[in-house]
């Protein structure tokens, strides 16, 4: 069965997702294609913050206004999707106090709002919280859960036109004349696409995807561990306060907290190993902060694999690779329909497609805004409506197993 498209977005995450939605809602004809279920890749294996910026705001000033401002578009549309908590970034004993104040002074200038207070006065609000905590900072951070997320973004997606296919892996690309032609779909699909235009959102297998069209892409993907434990009494986001490092958050679900992270290059997204050290690290870490989650039930373990873009000048501890997103297009490739967008985060999963959008309705000649921001998503004041639409596509992923579809 061969099928005719404007787009062809190749990806079911967040990005992918939020895609295919913006182009919809400009009227252009999209297929969606993923390889798995919905949120089967990064999205749905991430520790679910939805970030204030305060955690890039030294280290990258427009990165992190980005997520400020994303943030706040995501309370505005998102509705059961997120959970406005607040955050703490805290400060302990062995911390360095400069780094404390840079941070303070950085989320000011890029306009994050912060309140400073005392170890015992934040005890009072969070009352495990380690005695060894001098100070904290309050952020506007809050949780995301991404299997709705992205489910919601498919729904509205399709309900304005787009075809959604899961389980639809990419199988080959063929190109002529410095245009990919037509796009071979296998799984439980098996169609061929001919698309006007490609956009690859395949996470950390875009460099895959690539090279079916004999296209590449410098990506050094890292993998984090997550475990959620057994503990219902947190209710903002928990951060270490220092240079970004292993067991350095804690984001609370309703009845666990999610513990992590760490950062190691993987070579394969797939296959890769799972070292009990980083478990046992993350847990080590966390429980500075919050002693208690050091003895609480350990309720499941995942990692995730971040789709970090390494230019070729960048030889650096992957911490210091950008968080910011890459929109590229393949002309050393000799493609001119082809684009890719790797890197960024969950948070700023709209402003990703919004400048994806904006760049293949330029060479669509499509004349029309983006209307994503302020849009409601579809279903996203109906957590059972959400939960049936992440079912509907094989969306669970196991950031938010402990809520979607409870």
């Amino acid at each position: 069965m061969d099928t005719r498209t404007d787009v062809l977005v190749v990806g079911g995450g967040a990005t992918g997702t939020g895609i295919a939605r913006d182009l919809a809602l400009r009227g252009v004809d999209v297929t969606l294609a993923e390889r798995g279920g919905l949120s089967a890749g990064t999205s749905g294996r991430s520790h679910g913050l939805l970030h204030s910026g305060a955690r890039y705001a030294e280290a990258d000033g427009p990165e992190a206004r980005a997520c400020l401002e994303e943030s706040r578009t995501l309370a505005e549309i998102a509705g059961a999707c997120v959970r406005e908590t607040g955050g703490l970034f805290v400060q302990l004993s062995e911390d360095d106090p400069a780094y404390f104040e840079a941070k303070r002074e950085a989320c000011a200038e890029v306009g994050i709002p912060t309140e400073v207070v005392d170890g015992d006065t934040e005890r009072e609000e969070v009352p495990d919280l380690s005695e060894d905590v001098e100070r904290a900072m309050r952020v506007p951070d809050g949780v995301v859960l991404p299997s709705r997320l992205v489910a919601a973004n498919a729904a509205d997606a399709r309900e304005h036109g787009a075809e959604i296919l899961t389980h639809a892996p990419v199988t080959d690309m063929h190109r002529e004349d410095g245009r990919v032609t037509d796009v071979e779909l296998g799984g439980e699909v098996g169609r061929t696409i001919e698309p006007t235009h490609v956009v690859n959102a395949a996470g950390p297998y875009a460099d895959s995807v690539a090279e079916l069209a004999d296209a590449t892409v410098d990506l050094r993907p890292t993998r984090g561990v997550m475990v959620s434990v057994d503990y219902d009494r947190l209710e903002p986001v928990c951060n270490r306060c220092r240079d970004p490092d292993d067991g350095d958050i804690i984001v609370p679900h309703d009845n666990e907290v999610v513990l992590g992270t760490t950062s190691v290059p993987v070579d394969d997204p797939e296959e890769y190993e799972r070292a009990d050290w980083e478990v046992e690290r993350s847990v080590e870490e966390c429980a500075k902060m919050l002693p208690a989650v050091a003895d609480a039930a350990r309720l499941r373990t995942w990692w995730g694999v971040r789709p970090l873009y390494e230019p070729e000048e960048a030889a650096i501890d992957a911490r210091g690779i950008s968080r910011g997103f890459h929109l590229l297009e393949h002309e050393r490739d000799d493609l001119d329909n082809l684009a890719t967008i790797v890197g960024g985060k969950l948070t700023t999963y709209r402003k990703m497609a919004e400048a994806t959008a904006d760049l293949v309705c330029d060479r669509l000649g499509v004349d029309a805004d983006c209307e994503t921001a302020t849009r409601r998503l579809t279903g996203a004041d109906d957590p059972d409506r959400l939960d049936a639409l992440v079912a509907e596509f094989d969306g669970q992923g196991p950031t938010d197993e402990d809520v979607v579809g409870r």
